[in-house]
């Protein structure tokens, strides 16, 4: 905690739930951390399906803001998650959920993949494609359905993460349109309307009414706060979507429709001035939602373990401290003609047919330092790749763990010489857009933001051009072979 001036700056609780770990944050109203706790999220193995231990956090996130609340005066309390995560529970906000909520890296019984395929509607219904594994919410209450339709006949209300927590803390269920627009497969956010797997499974009556993420739903359950030594004056919002409430930060700060690309396990790019009729569900684009419901083209690949693959072993990987790379080795890269080529993860991304068939092409970048530098440019080519196919030629804001190693930033700025690239240092910038929530409806000036140009590319900007078309059509005719080789296969 820092000095008392610091600490009585922090007025709202930011409750963030990732895959891996949970925060618990104090924040000031402009979006600056004061202080954090994190715990481990716990995934136990079932039966019937691996699941989140909500119990276990539940005491945890009970007992921490309390913690936070005597070091701090807070005033509200706001939840942000991750969009592959539906909770299906009963009236009492006391009471265990109706039934175990599922992880999204679940595999899939066939039947239950091949029985929700048909009635997932069309790519708007969607908002994406059909993912791997257990993601997407409609998919997730389709096979508890499938398991216990007992049970999920006698449930009261399916919740998205953020809204799950919101509702423990108020008892007042809600729908948000950020949480429901990150693929869940409920809702339909050109037309405005509940995707038609929601009346064809009949779960009309699962779902809460809407309430827009700043919006304050009540205080704080009064026997909740006696129980847990929680002041009473805390009121809770809504909340929404972790990757939608980091787009947020930057609108909140005059950036409307700055392109935000975020990086870490995955690269997840969003921009609100990508015509719909661009989004491509074949190339890894999605559509998403802003807090005030416009919707929002988006672009997922999972950039961070790709770049774990082409690194290597006993190499400082992207969200990990080591030595930067080298822009020398880099231009030494280029020059010999030294190729990364997609994918090295388990989906397309933005090569269709592509997932597992990464391969490496030209000279081999042999030492540590060598395959260090060619993950950068690999990393910094994907993020290039997303930005063009979200039609985007202004403002980009990049942030994440990549920026780490400063030569990234330096990349993309010089693989895109014609527009602006800036970038973000901030390594809480889901909190920061959740905690700006809490001065939405009266804020009159634009939210802070420290934001900083990328220095000059040092090497040859016409030699990295020319490599970076080659490596885009490498990765082409690569996915084209691969996919006659795996047809003629499969004779």
């Amino acid at each position: 905690m820092g000095d008392g001036q610091k600490a009585d700056g922090a007025r709202i609780a930011v409750f963030d739930v990732g895959k891996t770990n949970v925060k618990l944050s104090a924040m000031t109203l402009d979006g600056v951390l004061v202080e954090s706790l994190s715990v481990h999220n716990e995934v136990r193995p079932g039966p019937p399906w691996r699941q989140h231990d909500l119990n276990g956090i539940s005491d945890w996130l009970f007992g921490s803001l309390a913690t936070l609340c005597r070091h701090h005066p807070l005033e509200k309390v706001v939840g942000t998650g991750h969009g592959s995560a539906g909770v299906l529970v009963n009236a009492d906000p006391d009471e265990t959920c109706a039934l175990p909520m599922i992880d999204y890296e679940q595999d899939l019984p066939p039947a239950i993949r091949d029985g929700y395929a048909p009635l997932s509607g069309d790519f708007f219904d969607r908002g994406s494609s059909i993912m791997l594994k257990a993601a997407h919410q409609a998919r997730q209450l389709y096979w508890m359905q499938q398991v216990d339709p007992e049970r999920v006949a006698q449930a009261r209300w399916y919740l998205g993460l953020p809204q799950y927590w919101a509702w423990r803390l108020s008892g007042v269920p809600s729908a948000e349109t950020t949480i429901l627009s990150a693929q869940s497969h409920l809702w339909n956010n050109v037309r405005k309307q509940w995707s038609p797997i929601v009346a064809g499974q009949g779960w009309q009556r699962l779902m809460p009414p809407f309430h827009p993420a700043w919006e304050t739903l009540g205080p704080i359950r009064h026997d909740l706060a006696h129980r847990h030594g929680i002041p009473e004056r805390l009121s809770v919002l809504t909340g929404g979507h972790d990757s939608s409430l980091n787009l947020y930060r930057y609108q909140a700060a005059g950036m409307r429709d700055a392109c935000v690309i975020s990086t870490g396990t995955w690269i997840v790019g969003m921009c609100a001035a990508t015509p719909l009729d661009q989004l491509d569900e074949n190339r890894g684009m999605v559509l998403n939602s802003d807090v005030t419901g416009r919707p929002v083209g988006g672009v997922l690949t999972m950039g961070g373990r790709e770049f774990s693959h082409v690194a290597g072993q006993g190499v400082a990987g992207q969200g990990q401290e080591g030595t930067a790379a080298d822009a020398a080795l880099v231009s030494l890269l280029i020059e010999r003609g030294s190729f990364a080529l997609p994918s090295f993860g388990d989906d397309d991304g933005l090569f269709p047919g592509s997932a597992g068939r990464g391969r490496f092409e030209g000279p081999p970048a042999e030492t540590p330092a060598e395959r260090k530098a060619l993950a950068v440019l690999y990393a910094a080519l994907l993020t290039v790749e997303c930005i063009d196919v979200l039609n985007e030629y202004g403002l980009v804001a990049l942030d994440g763990t990549f920026l780490r190693d400063p030569l990234y930033a330096t990349l993309v700025a010089a693989l895109r010489p014609h527009a602006e690239t800036v970038y973000n240092l901030d390594a809480y910038g889901t909190a920061s857009g959740a905690a700006l929530l809490g001065e939405h409806e009266t804020r009159d000036t634009p939210a802070p933001i420290a934001v900083s140009l990328p220095t000059a590319f040092a090497g040859d900007r016409e030699a990295l051009a020319a490599y970076a078309q080659r490596w885009r059509e490498l990765a082409k005719r690569n996915n084209l072979q691969q996919g006659k080789t795996s047809k003629r296969n499969d004779r």
